[in-house]
């Protein structure tokens, strides 16, 4: 197929009209499965109560009973402590379709193959890339402890610690997008994408017609982006579309309405590369907001990295892992060959977490951070909704002595997140971590960065859906030159920040702490 431009843009390409966006997502959500079972529950008791009076106390002394073995069930079970009382709480009130959605959740129905498939190909890819015995001894790296971090990130993956690979940092999407399409047009091997979301506009478009040409010129063009796209940005036959111009293309766990547990396991991860030589992370999508072209929620704040060099390697293996997912015929020899940067400094650890190995590599790396901090801890997180291990070591790294600050959007996109948010500001406040609103929108970066020394730039949020549900990726920096250009972009974007403190903020969004303090009950199914 011939790829047709935009009728208002030539330089763009789009496959499927304008629409508008669905309400599927909705319905379909692990949400829209609970009020139906809710409801179900309410017309079947009212049913018994209508049709059976004389054994309704028989029907609740059932439901106590019931009751108290599900909560007993969940205290000697293997789960974190807050999403343990949560399910606790909504069985006291629901038991029968708490309980339906909790034997989903712990019996994994619908992703027992998905599990077993991605552990796979772990083991299968564990041993492709090598550990350079030089680097991992280097007196700089051992003294910082981030030795210890390798061993610990290499019991889930194969993530190495690489010399060799430069580093450039994005303050803004707008930024990446830029040098993106640069990188892109030098493509002559492959190039490999794996998105959270693409939405057909300026930005994906121009980047589709890069793609088409590509491909048309004998390049290997694959696209990952995660099932969710199916139901919000794009169609279902949208590979069929794109294979039309010659790019392999597919959805990751599509979604199956009512009849499995994918909602919660979503393919997070940002990652581009190409030829093995470039790789791009961080926290932005392919879609015209990430890069201010159009408006939503103000000004959007986010940021990106992009290597050259060895540690691109990582990057391709990640990709990698998630492709041959669903591929008959494995292939890894992609990932297996290093370009070194001709000009770098530092160390670069590329590193990914799946929700399915039973492993908080995310929550670890940050936690990591903030434990072995010495002068200052900075983040920018578009949500903050923490689980008591997180917090306390926010609290406990402030009360120390350590300069904690966080930079949280000022226009959100999800009211409810951000009401959540805000149950934490007293807490987090009264231990000496100082808060930032961005003023001019939302931000969206995924960001800590640490003693002029260390940072990590990724997809990871301050939440539960990257802390536990979702596949997330980051790149860790340890004294690379880029360093100090996010911490000086931090600063910078704190300038335009309206700083929270005890006093204003109990003057302030009485209502969106009150629905916060309703929402945390569910906090950690959110």
């Amino acid at each position: 197929m011939k790829p047709m431009p935009d009728s208002s843009d030539p330089n763009i390409i789009r496959l499927i009209p304008r629409q508008r966006k669905g309400i599927l997502r909705l319905i379909f959500s692990r949400a829209g499965l609970a009020a139906i079972l809710i409801l179900i529950q309410i017309v079947v008791i009212n049913s018994v109560f209508n049709y059976f009076v004389e054994i309704t106390n028989w029907l609740l002394l059932v439901q106590v009973v019931f009751t108290v073995i599900m909560i007993l069930y969940l205290f000697n079970c293997e789960m974190d402590s807050s999403p343990k009382l949560t399910w606790m709480v909504l069985i006291t009130f629901f038991p029968v379709p708490t309980s339906i959605m909790l034997w989903l959740s712990q019996h994994d129905i619908g992703h027992k193959r998905l599990k077993e498939r991605s552990l796979q190909m772990v083991r299968e890819s564990k041993k492709k890339l090598r550990q350079d015995p030089f680097t991992i001894i280097n007196e700089e790296i051992i003294s910082s402890g981030t030795d210890d971090l390798v061993h610990y990130l290499n019991r889930s993956g194969c993530f190495p610690v690489y010399e060799n690979t430069e580093v450039r940092f994005f303050p803004l999407g707008d930024n990446k997008f830029t040098a993106l399409m640069a990188e892109l047009k030098k493509a002559e091997s492959f190039i490999f994408m794996e998105y959270f979301i693409i939405d057909e506009g300026y930005m994906w478009g121009s980047i589709l017609k890069v793609l088409a040409e590509k491909a048309a010129a004998g390049v290997d063009v694959r696209v990952l982006y995660d099932g969710m796209c199916e139901m919000s940005t794009l169609t279902a036959d949208y590979p069929q579309r794109m294979a039309k111009l010659g790019i392999k293309c597919k959805p990751f766990s599509p979604i199956r309405p009512f009849i499995s547990t994918h909602y919660n396991y979503r393919d997070h991860r940002k990652i581009l590369v190409i030829d093995g030589k470039v790789g791009f992370n961080g926290g932005v999508n392919l879609a015209d907001e990430y890069i201010n072209r159009i408006e939503r929620f103000g000004h959007w704040k986010d940021t990106a990295v992009m290597l050259k060099g060895e540690a691109v390697q990582s990057f391709t293996l990640m990709f990698l892992q998630m492709w041959n997912m669903t591929e008959t015929e494995l292939g890894w020899s992609e990932c297996e060959k290093a370009y070194p940067a001709p000009h770098s400094d530092g160390f670069v650890i590329p590193f990914c977490d799946s929700p399915l190995d039973g492993n908080k590599v995310g929550e670890c790396v940050y936690m990591d951070i903030l434990y072995r901090s010495k002068s200052y801890v900075h983040i920018m997180t578009p949500y903050l909704i923490l689980d008591n291990e997180i917090e306390a070591a926010l609290k406990y790294t402030a009360e120390r002595g350590v300069d904690v600050r966080i930079i949280l959007p000022g226009i959100p996109d999800k009211k409810g997140a951000y009401a959540l948010a805000k149950k934490h500001y007293r807490s987090l406040l009264k231990a000496g971590v100082k808060i930032y609103e961005y003023t001019p929108g939302f931000v969206h970066a995924k960001i800590f960065v640490s003693d002029d020394e260390k940072a990590v730039v990724g997809t990871i949020n301050l939440d539960y859906r990257s802390l536990y549900h979702h596949f997330e990726c980051g790149t860790y920096l340890f004294k690379t030159s880029c360093v100090s250009d996010i911490e000086e972009d931090f600063q910078a974007t704190m300038e335009k920040c309206f700083e929270v403190t005890l006093e204003n903020y109990r003057s302030r969004d009485r209502g969106l702490r009150i629905l916060g303090g309703l929402l945390k009950l569910i906090a950690p199914l959110m």
